[in-house]
């Protein structure tokens, strides 16, 4: 368990304002000043003679009447450690550059065990949760914190676990199918095709796609399932050429699945089509070098001031943070947003997160709707000639 609190005076710190109807807007990142950490070692030696009362404490957290206790529930050990304590830095970034001194975030490791953290988070008095990362571990948590009347706000991109006090930060596939499928409607092209993964996420891709193609208008005329390896890609390429000629092609996968079939496409009869990829492309920085890639499109966050944080981060620990970090440094804006008319003490005031104007960070704007689900605005990408430029930029607000 960690706990950290930001200092009341930094060196330097983010400036902040607030910008149309969005509620709380990042506008400048700065080197912070040093961590705070609360010491673990023993205290001053007592004064002979004096008495000397034990200290304050709830379940073993120092009692403290001022702050704001908020659990972060990341995996700190095991395969996702690295994620973890990368999400925990950017949280530790964002209080600093808020100099938020009424708000303090312990961290529980979700590694050994999502039950056993959120016991103990809750036993030690924290009345929101930023976590956890994974679907498996919201669906643990979920349903504890809800018996302490506590809300969730996780990191996961699964909307089956939103609901009944979780809310899901993760970036939806569903929304960046949606909004690049409405910029290619918008540009002429009306007949879709679309390649998807097996499993969970090419599923609820296949069901974005169609979802979406309605409402725009178009057409899907064939979509394709595929299991990774060369074999079943090739199939699945000559199978939409034999049903169908489409105008755009959806690559439901990463940017390493795309840059394997975007070749086998083009010599397999969508020589002139129009790719579109997921917000999943968004962090492979390869794309560009790619022939085959260019002109493709993909929805997804903005990442203009996540390059600030990313070499904010760096400078301060050393290394590059994980681009899941951005959703621990948002969590934060948003918590200490709502603190400001939140009493320490007393429950964390859900019913803020669904404030219609929403709120704005690293990732930019977003609100939660009545599911529990987080409405990003995305901005769509265009892949060139050895970079990535943005054809369409997000919205700044939402409309009400």
């Amino acid at each position: 368990m960690t706990e950290t609190d930001a200092p009341r005076q930094a060196d330097l710190f983010a400036s902040m304002k607030r910008g149309g109807r969005i509620l709380f807007a990042v506008t400048t990142l700065l080197v912070a000043a040093c961590q705070s950490v609360v010491p673990r070692g023993p205290g001053p030696a007592p004064v002979p003679g004096s008495a000397q009362p034990g200290p304050d404490v709830t379940q073993g957290l120092p009692t403290d009447a001022t702050r704001h206790r908020v659990a972060l529930l990341v995996p700190m050990s095991g395969p996702n450690a690295g994620v973890g304590q990368s999400i925990a830095n950017a949280t530790t970034l964002a209080l600093l550059d808020t100099k938020a001194d009424r708000v303090r975030i312990t961290t529980y490791d979700t590694g050994v065990g999502a039950a056993a953290a959120v016991s103990k988070a809750l036993a030690e008095g924290n009345r929101l949760i930023l976590g956890p990362l994974l679907a498996e571990d919201a669906r643990i948590v979920g349903p504890i914190a809800a018996r302490a009347n506590v809300p969730v706000i996780s990191f996961s991109n699964d909307v089956s676990v939103a609901g009944n006090g979780v809310y899901i930060m993760g970036y939806n596939p569903n929304q960046s199918i949606e909004r690049v499928v409405d910029y290619a409607k918008g540009r002429g092209l009306s007949k879709f095709a679309a390649l998807v993964p097996r499993g969970v996420y090419g599923e609820r891709s296949g069901t974005a796609l169609l979802r979406a193609v309605e409402q725009a208008g178009g057409t899907v005329v064939s979509m394709q399932t595929f299991d990774r390896t060369s074999a079943s890609m090739t199939a699945a390429i000559k199978k939409l050429h034999a049903s169908s000629s489409y105008d755009a092609l959806l690559i439901a996968d990463s940017g390493r699945v795309a840059l394997q079939v975007a070749p086998i496409v083009r010599k397999n009869g969508g020589a002139s089509a129009r790719l579109l990829g997921t917000e999943l492309w968004n962090t492979d920085n390869s794309l560009a070098s790619s022939p085959v890639l260019r002109g493709a499109w993909f929805a997804s966050v903005s990442d203009g001031l996540y390059r600030q944080l990313a070499g904010k981060y760096r400078a301060r620990y050393g290394s590059a943070p994980f681009r899941l970090s951005a959703m621990g440094y948002d969590a934060v804006l948003l918590t200490v947003r709502i603190a400001r008319d939140w009493k320490p003490g007393t429950p964390f005031p859900a019913a803020r997160l669904r404030d219609a104007g929403g709120f704005a960070g690293i990732d930019g704007a977003f609100r939660f709707s009545r599911n529990g689900i987080a409405e990003r605005a995305l901005e769509v990408n265009e892949v060139g000639s050895g970079s990535v430029t943005v054809v369409d930029p997000a919205p700044k607000a939402f409309a009400e």
